[in-house]
């Protein structure tokens, strides 16, 4: 299978100004997926869509292509990644000298995907014969404990969840899931065809990851939470050193 792997990094951030340039434990959030990819055996080309000539430096840096630059209006923070992720396949077709099964995109505010898990991500694809695989992790909180409030406060909505749970309403109280971020692998013909990642819900498929591989960062918070994780050793730095 011949994979693309793109990489999506805007130059503004609200939340964290220059976030996709930020750095942990001396790598900087572009680095960590560009490291990732390359490390990966399944990682046939590599290239970034942004409009930041500081992310697009950043990016050669660790051996990333950057065949264009994303037009200002797919860079605002109201454009749609699906947008984004179209501009950059068609500029791939428009070149007309690389022909690709899939495409695995890789999002610098999820950083901590390991080359093993790309590698996992488009093996489940093969065997399956999946439309899409996307990065998951476990849920903490159970989303019976999971709800609305209304414009007073009350939390009625998640005791009636409750109480039908205490019920036996709900058929079993297996573990639950959420994406991550850290990667979302699509066939090529798929996306063509829908421009949208789940548009075939039977054929989409989760890779599990541990929960330290899963963080998002989109606050201060979180950057702080990251940096802690690989500070400690938590995670294992080790997965993004280049022999």
């Amino acid at each position: 299978m011949r994979v693309l792997h793109l990489i999506l990094a805007r130059g503004g951030s609200k939340g964290i100004p220059g976030k996709n340039l930020k750095r942990l434990g001396g790598l900087s959030l572009v680095g960590f997926k560009a490291i990732a990819a390359r490390k990966s055996r399944y990682c046939h080309r590599l290239i970034i869509s942004t409009d930041s000539p500081e992310i697009q430096e950043e990016a050669r840096r660790h051996g990333v292509e950057v065949p264009f630059t994303r037009p200002a209006e797919l860079a605002t923070d109201t454009a749609r990644s699906v947008d984004a992720i179209w501009h950059a396949m068609q500029f791939i077709e428009s070149e007309g000298k690389d022909r690709f099964d899939a495409v695995m995109l890789l999002e610098p505010s999820s950083p901590f995907a390991r080359p093993s898990d790309l590698d996992e991500a488009v093996e489940l694809m093969i065997r399956e014969d999946a439309a899409v695989v996307v990065g998951m992790r476990q849920m903490e909180v159970s989303s019976i404990y999971v709800g609305t409030m209304d414009e007073h406060g009350r939390i009625t909505s998640i005791i009636d969840k409750m109480g039908e749970a205490a019920r036996g309403r709900r058929q079993d109280h297996r573990p639950e899931y959420t994406m991550n971020g850290a990667l979302y692998l699509f066939r090529w013909d798929h996306f063509s065809r829908h421009r949208n990642i789940y548009a075939d819900r039977e054929r989409t498929y989760g890779l599990v990851m541990p929960d330290e591989y899963s963080i998002e960062i989109d606050s201060p918070i979180n950057l702080a939470f990251a940096e802690f994780l690989v500070e400690r050793g938590i995670v294992d730095r080790s997965h993004w050193n280049l022999a």
